[in-house]
């Protein structure tokens, strides 16, 4: 059977032909996936003497495609491991896999080398799960959480390096998709029971469906590995014996941390798809309690914090469309945030998260967007305020005038929405609040320079420093107590908060960025001192 598709292989490229050159190239390529996925439906397993094709493939290339780089890893991880061996033995075959997948991708552009790690992140989530479902008594056991926590760390650490790289900007110039479908492409790496459930297992059914239609942006894929491992670290975290508290500040800086330091809003967009969800696609490691605590952490990472890599200067690898979208999407998480906490009595939470949006640039840059796409002669009222539930019932009516406001990842969250404002007023009071707490550690994204920064660009920065402040006291009213005690626990203490920023690649030259507040009054002003300002302010209308 393999001879004789490696001879109709062969038939297709005349000896005159280099299989490897021009057109021919993408024949052969798509004829030796043809070949292994036929060994595959066969139950044939003693496939590996493709191998040798696959890194000729690879290797023919300067670039090569994301398909040779998976087959060949796939044939060599297949040939090497066994699934039968200890929790130590699979991490050893997972170590060898993602060093060779980064190795065979190292010469290609970011998303792509991003995207090749996701069949590594299959195997090594599937390793974590069994470990989890043990009580890892023995020594040997508890050493190999201990290293798959650095195995996961280490793949953030390549993801944080591969963001780096600068392959990815002439956007216009490149191709992101995949010239096999996705589905066929994973058959590589699963079992004959297996699918997309089981190779992206930590991704919502709403954006994991995404992959089933046949056509693959390789920077949509690149952006779910990074979630993917994002969680994976986050849930390990779960099981390191810290109280909550503890526990939720260092995920929160973290997260915060790692979102600055690897600037994808592919990820970004990623994550706000999965909160959206009902639940986070993390219940096979956590339990429902942790789930609530995680979605907390992220809501926070998520919307109060301003990343510059989101400015739509900035955001040069996306269409302005695709820019536009992603601010929707982030009003929508928004508005869906402040109705969570309302509902779980979190009125503290609910009110920084509506200080928060307020006072970003998202506002003026949805209506900005919205107005540009109304014909000119068609007179357009600006929404009568910022707040989420204001801007949505706008978007509402641009949508009647025939603007698309929703995009197809989004678009079946719009009747809830509708739903959602209509029951808003009558199910939860006005949100109201001035009297606030300090203690919050809260994290600001501001890189950059600010050299070419006008007086209209700074003023507007410190208004949003002066919005963080309000945010930051108020976010820690909840945790702090109320009443007599709360007034007593206020009083034998000096309240303060600190601005930190969170740089994965320091500069020893910066001086700390730090910022407190040492008085209860609302409406007092906190002055921030930030070095790091970014060049183009993120209000700017």
């Amino acid at each position: 059977m393999a001879l004789a598709l490696v001879e109709s292989m062969d038939s297709m490229n005349p000896p005159n032909q280099n299989p490897f050159l021009g057109e021919n190239y993408e024949l052969t390529l798509k004829q030796s996936i043809k070949n292994v996925l036929a060994e595959i439906r066969e139950g044939n397993l003693g496939f590996c003497h493709f191998t040798e094709d696959f890194y000729k493939l690879m290797q023919a290339r300067v670039d090569p495609p994301m398909e040779s780089i998976w087959f060949y890893s796939a044939l060599m991880f297949r040939s090497h491991s066994s699934a039968k061996g200890d929790f130590l033995d699979r991490l050893a075959a997972m170590k060898v896999l993602f060093q060779l997948v980064c190795s065979c991708s190292a010469p290609c552009g970011s998303s792509k080398t991003v995207a090749s790690l996701a069949p590594v992140v299959f195997e090594v989530y599937k390793l974590i799960a069994d470990m989890l479902g043990k009580d890892l008594a023995s020594k040997r056991e508890k050493k190999a959480m201990r290293e798959v926590k650095a195995l996961v760390e280490a793949i953030l650490g390549f993801i944080n390096l591969s963001s780096c790289k600068v392959s990815d900007q002439n956007v216009e110039q490149l191709d992101f998709n995949l010239i096999t479908p996705f589905m066929d492409l994973i058959s590589i790496w699963t079992h004959p029971n297996e699918g997309l459930d089981q190779f992206l297992p930590l991704v919502s059914s709403e954006v994991r469906g995404g992959f089933c239609s046949g056509v693959c942006d390789v920077r949509h894929l690149a952006g779910v590995v990074i979630a993917e491992a994002f969680l994976m670290k986050l849930c390990l975290d779960f099981h390191s014996g810290r109280s909550r508290q503890e526990l939720e500040k260092d995920l929160r800086l973290w997260a915060v941390g790692s979102i600055t330091g690897i600037r994808n809003c592919y990820l970004f967009e990623t994550l706000i798809r999965f909160l959206l969800g009902v639940t986070l696609p993390v219940m096979s490691l956590l339990s429902t309690e942790d789930e609530l605590l995680l979605r907390k952490v992220l809501y926070d990472a998520l919307i109060l914090v301003d990343y510059s890599f989101l400015n739509p200067v900035k955001a040069i690898d996306l269409h302005a469309e695709h820019v536009a979208f992603l601010a929707v999407k982030r009003l929508i998480l928004t508005h869906d945030a402040i109705e969570f906490f309302r509902e779980h009595g979190d009125q503290s939470r609910a009110i920084s998260y509506l200080n928060a949006f307020s006072s970003s640039p998202v506002p003026s840059q949805m209506i900005r967007w919205v107005r540009s796409q109304i014909p000119s002669n068609e007179n357009v009222n600006r929404p009568n305020g910022s707040s989420p539930k204001i801007l949505l019932e706008w978007l509402f009516k641009a949508e009647d005038q025939g603007v698309r406001v929703f995009d197809n990842t989004i678009s079946d969250h719009r009747a809830k929405l509708v739903l959602d404002i209509s029951k808003s007023d009558s199910r939860h009071p006005k949100l109201e609040g001035n009297k606030v707490d300090d203690g919050l550690l809260f994290y600001v994204d501001k890189q950059g320079e600010k050299e070419n920064e006008s007086e209209e660009d700074k003023a507007m920065d410190e208004s949003v420093n002066a919005a963080l402040v309000t945010v930051a006291r108020t976010m820690s009213m909840a945790e702090n107590g109320s009443g007599k005690k709360k007034r007593q626990r206020k009083s034998e203490r000096k309240n303060k908060i600190k601005f930190v920023k969170y740089d994965l690649f320091p500069n020893p030259d910066a001086a700390q960025l730090r910022s407190a507040v040492d008085n209860n009054d609302p409406n007092s002003e906190g002055e921030v001192h930030n070095p790091h300002k970014d060049e183009d302010s993120d209000m700017e209308e």
